[in-house]
């Protein structure tokens, strides 16, 4: 799994356009899955959505992503379980206090937000801690429904 991190984070902004593709196409089919019922549409979004953010970036399906402002980097995968940076013990080599033989999950998310854009750092917006009832749910239709209520579609 340690691979998988390191090469999400050094393929970050093309795993981040290919994210914000499957974003729009889940954005463009609010009406259908609006239709359907968001708890009809959730097994099977959520097994596609489990399946594609396992493979590539290790996700831990909390159900409230952050990997596109993280460096796709999956902050779950902290043996602490940090949302918002490092802990205090990093060790000076990157690798991580709890497990040495791997690198600090912050470590890689700084390195690969650096990689997704040359100009701003969303990594530094503060995140609010994990609502645990949503793990095992699909962010991705989450994220269709905000979008729909900030365009003023009926939610």
């Amino acid at each position: 799994m340690n691979f998988l991190r390191h090469w999400s984070v050094s393929h970050s902004r093309q795993l981040k356009k290919i994210y914000e593709v499957i974003e729009r196409l889940l954005t463009r089919l609010y009406p259908v899955i609006s239709k359907f019922g968001y708890e009809r549409a959730e097994i099977p979004v959520f097994a596609v959505e489990k399946t594609i953010k396992g493979l590539l970036l290790d996700s831990q399906n909390c159900g409230q992503c952050i990997v596109g402002s993280t460096g796709m980097s999956c902050p779950r995968n902290c043996p602490k379980l940090l949302r918002n940076g490092p802990c205090g013990g990093v060790r000076t080599d990157g690798m991580c206090e709890v497990l040495p033989a791997m690198t600090c999950v912050w470590v890689l998310a700084w390195q690969g937000n650096k990689q997704m854009t040359d100009t701003e750092y969303p990594i530094q917006v503060v995140q609010p801690a994990i609502d645990n009832r949503l793990r095992g749910s699909s962010a991705w239709l989450r994220e269709v429904r905000r979008r729909a209520g900030e365009t003023g579609l009926e939610i």
